[in-house]
């Protein structure tokens, strides 16, 4: 009689390691130092005490049950002991030490530093120069008080070219202000610089060639149609400098983003691609092997061996190494060693969206895609054609919870896209990279490579534009935990009832409705917004929220509202999914209460508010706004200027602080002048009398087109303001029912003798406005429509 043997259970003693480093890692960057230390004592007296129960002599199939879990929870703790221990230490700058105080001073200061990744671009200009934010390590600081040789991570905010053509390694002077960092990392502080920076030497040789490398790709791509010659360089390098907007954003929407980034896939294609080359030449497997692993070394240099590249090159590694040995399960212990060191190096990596994506995409390759590509196989399916359905398919669902749990969204035309899109990659990748490499020493051949490379590119473009239009295929979803949490019980539940024939004819049987009967509805009465739209005005009870448009899908939006759901349904049926700018007048809760409803689910570039920061309640709401979803804070004031696509913003007041009037708040509120390619509008926020009339005595030319009244229409307003103002439509944001007389009747008929069209959220509903054959042309939603609040 002849047996079989069952095979080895999965060791996941790494797998417990890696998550208890993660864990700790988490816990210690929200909760601050004491949290990481505390863990790290706590994880290893839990390790020892798990050992110790571990030894114990037992026998049968329960011990050696018990023996493995005890195992695991040793491996858990262990982790959770070495992560604690290494968040801590990378904490000590941030939560200890005098670099804190000094943020939360705001101390003017001259900082040495070094610059540990590339510049990063801000979607706005300051008085029509770039904005920078720069991610540097601190390691001498001058203050009034004195000079401190500490250390310390922080992220420098700069205006102009010089920030951009900064490398890693260079090393630094600055000055600027400090402020307390936003990030929710390991950074110590932010610090906003007014000049360019001061260099001290060059940076190494390391950088300065890959530099150079990825210049000359970028002047080899300059000569080529927009959007192909924007998309090279971040296909090849991850290089979005010269991407168009609009372009990253149908990438977004179609989950292609990660082709814009240098990611495993990157390294996986290059090494691969040599490794492939050897192969046809005959070589030996071990010569083979070290040129894809002396390919892989060279890209990381190309592409700037920043922690993202490193992390890129190491889950490439992988990925070829389970490819390569058809063993992909015998990778899963080395995906989690990797894991547990990138992050015990560099415990921010722990919040990275983009490291969390590498691991579940490289995860859902090794231990998914070669199960689904057996089951096409034994479908009939050929077999390049089952690897390319069931990669892409495998990476977008192990990553589909956390999208959904980041956009607020969940896409159904990722999968398809990537489908398609998969053809098209390796060859815009190997040519760019090949243009990159010959761009020093023969400009003309890496222009032709450059050439043949865009059409790849064209295609992905095209992909992109095409996903991002089909109706229904961007689905809304809960944002957050919850929803990403949500979402990864549905895909489960899914993936087990699918092995039943019967639940797999009835999803058919959905998805075939959908296609047949929702989708249609959507194509033919498509409904709000009105085709070319400008500017609308959110009905969102009792404050302000108005939305700019940028381009599809992008918009610049002004205030928030009272509160989150108002103006997240506005921008929903806008379907507005990037937000470069968000301003805010001032901190009154009917213009700041919603910011969470603004920004939730969406990518936001910068929040613009004015240097006045009361009242505290309203501060403290966007600190935690601006904590929880890691945004960028920038103080603007008068004169300065921010341009983003066709849209110009131009603050105009106030000129001064204003203290000891009715209402301080409302007399320091921004006062903006927007230019909508033509359209021009004012946006004064709750301005009353006291900031008008220094508006009007500095002489600023305020004649526009649409007018956002000031103050929901109160009386406290000038009428010489809305005189000097002369607009053609009026626009009211304005709460049903107020307890507060909002609009006055005086102001209302004031403007209405001006032979102005003077329209009000409260009974209007959202309001839009645009140009119809040259002229401005309104339109209104309708209250009936809109969920008034009580």
């Amino acid at each position: 009689m002849t047996s079989t043997a069952s095979p080895d259970p999965v060791d996941l003693r790494l797998a417990g390691v890696a998550a208890g480093i993660w864990a700790a890692a988490l816990v210690g960057l929200a909760a601050g130092i004491a949290a990481a230390g505390a863990l790290a004592v706590g994880g290893l007296l839990l390790a020892v005490l798990a050992v110790f129960l571990g030894r114990r002599p037992t026998t049968g199939t329960r011990a050696d049950v018990r023996k493995r879990v005890l195992g695991v929870a040793a491996a858990v703790v262990l982790g959770l002991a070495a992560g604690g221990l290494t968040t801590a230490l990378q904490l000590l700058p941030r939560d200890t030490g005098p670099l804190p105080s000094l943020a939360d001073q705001r101390v003017d200061v001259t900082a040495t530093v070094t610059v540990q990744d590339d510049p990063r671009a801000l979607q706005a200009t300051v008085a029509g120069r770039p904005w920078y934010a720069v991610p540097v390590g601190l390691s001498d600081l001058s203050t009034p008080a004195g000079r401190f040789a500490i250390g310390g991570g922080l992220v420098v905010f700069g205006t102009g070219p010089a920030w951009a053509k900064l490398l890693p390694g260079q090393q630094l002077k600055v000055s600027g202000r400090l402020s307390p960092p936003t990030g929710g990392d390991v950074t110590a502080a932010a610090l906003t610089v007014t000049g360019d920076p001061r260099l001290l030497g060059e940076p190494p040789l390391i950088q300065r060639t890959a530099g150079g490398l990825r210049a000359g790709l970028r002047q080899a791509c300059a000569p080529l149609p927009q959007p192909q010659g924007g998309l090279l360089p971040g296909l090849v390098l991850g290089d979005v400098s010269t991407l168009d907007p609009q372009v990253a954003e149908t990438f977004r929407l179609t989950g292609m983003t990660h082709l814009t980034a240098v990611s495993g896939s990157n390294c996986a294609i290059v090494s691969g691609a040599v490794l492939l080359l050897c192969l046809r030449l005959r070589a030996r497997p071990a010569v083979a092997a070290i040129c894809a692993a002396a390919a892989l070394a060279g890209f990381v240099v190309l592409a700037r061996p920043s922690p993202s590249v490193l992390r890129a090159a190491v889950m490439g590694g992988l990925a070829l190494i389970a490819l390569a040995s058809g063993r992909p399960r015998a990778a899963l212990p080395a995906l989690c060693a990797t894991v547990g060191l990138l992050i015990l190096l560099d415990a921010s990596q722990a919040i990275s969206a983009g490291f969390t994506l590498s691991v579940l995409a490289t995860a859902g390759l090794l231990l998914v895609a070669p199960g689904w590509r057996e089951a096409l196989r034994r479908c009939r399916v050929p077999a390049g054609l089952a690897e390319a359905l069931a990669v892409p398919a495998a990476a977008q669902l192990a990553c589909a919870p956390v999208i959904a749990g980041m956009s607020g969204t969940v896409g159904l035309v990722a999968v398809p896209a990537n489908l398609l899109a998969v053809p098209a990659v390796a060859p815009a990748t190997v040519l760019g990279v090949l243009a990159a490499l010959v761009s020093p020493f023969w400009p003309a051949a890496a222009a032709a490579l450059a050439w043949c490379g865009s059409w790849p590119a064209w295609w992905l473009v095209t992909v992109a534009r095409v996903g991002a239009q089909v109706p229904g295929g961007v689905l809304p979803w809960p944002a957050g935990l919850g929803g990403g949490l949500l979402l990864a019980v549905v895909l489960l539940a899914l993936l087990a009832a699918g092995r039943s024939r019967w639940v797999r004819r009835l999803l058919a049987v959905v998805v075939v409705a959908i296609v047949v009967v929702v989708l249609p509805i959507q194509v033919v009465a498509p409904g709000w917004p009105p085709p070319g739209w400008q500017l609308v005005g959110c009905a969102v009870g009792q404050g302000d929220a108005l939305v700019l448009r940028v381009a599809p899908l992008t918009a610049i939006v002004i205030d928030t509202g009272p509160e989150p759901s108002a103006v997240d349904g506005c921008l929903r049926r806008l379907d507005i999914q990037v937000i470069p700018l968000l301003l805010l007048s001032h901190l009154h809760a009917d213009h700041v209460g919603g910011i969470e409803g603004a920004v939730s689910g969406r990518s936001v570039g910068a929040v613009l508010v004015g240097t006045y920061k009361l009242p505290d309640t309203g501060e403290q709401t966007l600190m935690a706004a601006v904590r929880r979803h890691h945004l960028d804070v920038v103080t603007v004031q008068p004169g300065d200027s921010y341009r983003v696509g066709p849209v110009q913003l131009t603050v105009i007041g106030p000129a001064a602080t204003f203290r000891g009037t009715r209402s301080d708040p409302n007399n320091n509120s921004l006062i903006v002048m927007a230019n909508l390619a033509g359209t021009t509008v004012l946006l004064p926020g709750d301005a009353e009398r006291e900031e008008e009339d220094s508006v009007l005595s500095a002489r600023v030319p305020l004649h526009v087109d649409v007018l956002k009244v000031p103050h929901h229409g109160s009386m406290y307003s000038d009428p010489a303001f809305l005189d000097a103002a002369a607009p053609t439509v009026a626009v009211v944001e304005v709460g049903l029912g107020n307890d507060y007389g909002h609009p006055s009747p005086g102001v209302i008929l004031h403007l209405t003798r001006m032979g102005v069209r003077v329209l009000r959220t409260d009974l209007d509903g959202d309001v839009a406005v645009f140009r119809q054959d040259g002229h401005l042309t309104t339109v209104t939603r309708g209250v009936d429509q809109i969920a008034q609040p009580p």
